[in-house]
């Protein structure tokens, strides 16, 4: 027999309440006929199941009950509490009622009266009168960093967040909206931008968002680290966009998708690209709208001509924040730039900034300069300090005394040895350069020259195949090199800089567990230090140009692991200076100076950094009377200048006549140092320093970096003691945090 599992059958077998039928088997006719209405077919026959039976009509109809007893049943049903449909919740049932608006007040997001709140914007207090009259719906409300950021926020990027609120706003001048973020290196300014967006995509005093979406833009090496950033402090909260590679429709296809996006809650909100990618698919950015741009490493747009400068212009929004350590790297045209990008029109067209502020402070600086032109240069410097300290906020690296380890900055002056200074005066005497300079102008050759001088003080071996070409200025100078001598192998004992750097690595590697990190301009350099880790068996990694931007970030973070086996860390300042964080070790030797003297500081800002836990140690190597103290003497008139106009320094010293600057091409081989000698320190007696400075004075107010000068005795790191018993003759100068920390 075969029975029938249909569920309404199964219910009425269960129920029991018909009696049981006998069960007849059917079997259907193999050949189907069309069939009538009611289930008969053509000849008459009935096909109809047995088991199915005919729809009855309902009769059960309710109940009679009386007004009483209806009430009290209806009055059962509505006093059971809501229950929310969702198995085993115990979350909240909140006090609002669903679909129903609020009544009263609107509230801001987050408390402002909680302890260690951040209310970056605090509504009027009205009267009792007022608040009768003032409509309910448009009342302003606070705005409030969210605990999550605020908790972690030190008082310092506290002080930042609220001026960057302040300004993109348009709170602190009526009409603009720009500013520009200028903290040194190491001071949270990527925090305090995250902390500015979050802030900004999620509330305003019109109890709204302030703006729909964000646009981050900076070097490709710190994409990854942007969006790691964001994932880091704000937990999931946001999901970022970050483009770095792709083919070209790909990329295309998300920036569509991402300027596509509307409404209160956008799904991507902040996007992070590299400049070099906003530049080739500006056309698709500027077709819509962003509420917020934010350039990193922004002194790349020190040249309104580039065409990154004008892509980012073009980009239609009113907030513009512009992130830099380093704001004037060269000039004050520069300067102009950067404050002209973030706040147009304020400090007038380029011609008249030129015209009114750059010319007098510059002949006000020259050592040269009369009574007048420094008086006038004073009073200009001033006007432009008062316009651009509305919309600039700069704090120094003072602050990370207190809340990180001591940092002592040396400057080592090597000499070189008499194979490199007899290259060197060979050079001098073939190449003529001095010759070539005319009206201060430098010539192609001139600049082949700068750079052929400065490998020579890094190594010979640099330049051991112009020697082999004969090429100017080094005719018959391959006869001056050892016999046997060959480019296959690295020969530190003879490099005055190499034989130092040599003996820093060794005694680090045999009395600490320290991680180095070797910073140079030139690849070539960063070849001769595989050679020499190879050779000395140190494990490294290296980090130059040739590197794809997502294998940058992996290598860093397995370098600062504490596990990692890797003791050298190998940068070149121009691929990977800016913005990195090589915390992992905690000593930097940069081996060779560049004139921009930024490119320097931002250098020897990668390990002293928030996260770091030891001593940090940074070496800058410098050949003793030769160009590199030239551009090490230019580097400290264009900080000079950045004093004057950043950090407002007013006792900054003219140590250095622009006409000096001509002197590149010499060598002076019977000082220690010819930048100390030039500096004229009256802290010093034959070259030992005798008595600490006075009371508000400093042997070189610019150069902020000198504060000792002193031989083997007065030498605080124990590794170069070592280097100078190894019979290394040097003077060094040195910068230490310790006295800001109170340490004797």
């Amino acid at each position: 027999q075969r029975r029938s599992l249909a569920p309404s059958q199964l219910a009425k077998r269960k129920a029991g309440d018909e009696e049981e039928e006998e069960e007849e088997d059917w079997h259907p006719p193999a050949a189907r006929k069309r069939q009538k209405a009611g289930g008969e077919t053509e000849s008459g026959e009935c096909y109809r199941s047995p088991f199915r039976k005919p729809l009855a009509a309902l009769t059960n109809r309710p109940h009679c009950l009386d007004s009483t007893q209806h009430e009290a049943f209806i009055r059962s049903i509505l006093s059971k509490p809501f229950k929310v449909p969702i198995p085993n919740y115990k979350g909240p049932l909140g006090l609002r009622s669903l679909g129903i608006k609020r009544a009263g007040l609107r509230s801001p997001l987050h408390d402002p009266f909680e302890e260690g709140a951040l209310v970056l914007y605090e509504p009027p207090v009205l009267s009792a009168h007022d608040q009768l009259k003032i409509d309910k719906d448009k009342a302003p409300v606070h705005v409030v960093v969210d605990p999550v950021l605020s908790r972690v926020l030190r008082p310092h990027q506290r002080e930042g967040v609220k001026f960057l609120w302040d300004c993109v706003t348009s709170r602190r001048i009526p009409g603009s909206h720009g500013c520009i973020m200028a903290d040194e290196m190491g001071l949270g300014k990527t925090l305090q931008c995250i902390t500015l967006m979050w802030t900004l995509l999620r509330q305003s005093p019109d109890c709204k968002p302030e703006i729909e979406k964000a646009v981050v833009v900076s070097p490709s090496s710190l994409v990854r680290n942007w969006y790691n950033e964001v994932e880091k402090w704000l937990g999931g909260r946001i999901q970022p966009l970050a483009i770095d590679g792709g083919s070209k429709e790909e990329i295309d296809r998300k920036l569509v998708g991402f300027m596509n996006q509307r409404g209160l809650r956008v799904p991507s909100p902040i996007l992070i690209i590299s400049y070099e990618t906003f530049r080739l698919h500006a056309e698709v950015l500027q077709k819509g709208s962003v509420g917020l741009v934010i350039c990193d490493e922004g002194h790349r747009l020190k040249n309104s001509e580039n065409q990154t400068y004008q892509a980012l212009n073009s980009l239609n929004t009113p907030r513009r924040v512009l992130i830099s350590g380093t704001p004037i790297q060269n000039d004050l045209l520069e300067y102009f730039s950067l404050v002209h990008f973030v706040n147009s029109g304020i400090l007038g067209t380029a011609q008249e900034f030129k015209r009114h502020f750059e010319m007098p402070i510059l002949k006000g600086r020259d050592a040269d300069a009369s009574e007048a032109e420094r008086h006038k240069g004073e009073e200009r410097l001033k006007e432009l300090i008062s316009i651009v300290n509305r919309c600039l906020i700069r704090r120094t690296s003072d602050i990370l005394s207190k809340y990180l380890p001591v940092k002592i900055e040396q400057v080592v002056c090597c000499r070189l040895t008499p194979l490199q200074a007899e290259l060197y005066k060979n050079f001098l005497k073939q190449a003529k350069p001095v010759e070539e300079l005319k009206e201060g102008k430098i010539s192609v050759s001139s600049l082949s020259s700068i750079t052929s001088l400065k490998k020579l003080c890094n190594h010979p071996a640099l330049i051991y195949d112009k020697c082999v070409e004969e090429e100017e200025g080094f005719m018959g100078a391959l006869d001056l090199f050892p016999a046997g001598y060959s480019t296959k192998s690295v020969e530190p004992q003879l490099s005055g800089k190499m034989l130092v750097l040599d003996y820093i690595l060794a005694v680090t590697k045999s009395t600490s567990s320290d991680k180095v990190v070797l910073v140079s301009n030139y690849t070539q350099t960063l070849d001769l230090f595989e050679k020499l880790c190879r050779s000395r068996r140190y494990l490294y990694v290296r980090l130059d140009g040739t590197m794809s931007i997502k294998k940058r970030a992996k290598i860093v973070e397995r370098f600062n692991s504490p596990s990692s086996p890797e003791f050298i860390f190998m940068l070149s300042s121009k691929a990977g200076g800016c913005g990195l964080n090589l915390i992992g070790a905690n000593r930097l030797v940069m081996f060779d100076p560049d004139w921009n003297p930024a490119n320097d500081e931002q250098a020897m800002a990668r390990v002293w950094r928030d996260g770091q836990k030891k001593m940090c140690y940074i070496y800058r190597l410098l050949s003793t009377g030769t160009i590199e103290e030239k551009i090490f003497q230019r580097q400290t008139h264009k900080k000079a200048l950045s004093s004057c106009v950043v950090d407002e320094e007013q006792d900054v010293e003219r140590h250095f006549s622009l006409g000096e600057l001509k002197e590149l091409f010499t060598l002076n081989e019977t000082t220690t140092s010819d930048t100390h000698d030039k500096i004229k320190c009256r802290r010093c007696v034959n070259g030992h320093q005798v008595r600490p400075p006075p009371e508000g004075s400093d042997c070189t107010s610019d150069v902020s970096q000198w504060h000792h000068c002193a031989d083997k005795r007065g030498l605080q790191d124990s590794v170069l003691k070592a280097a100078w018993d190894a019979a290394i003759t040097f003077t060094f100068h040195h910068h230490s945090h310790e006295e800001q920390r109170g340490i004797p």
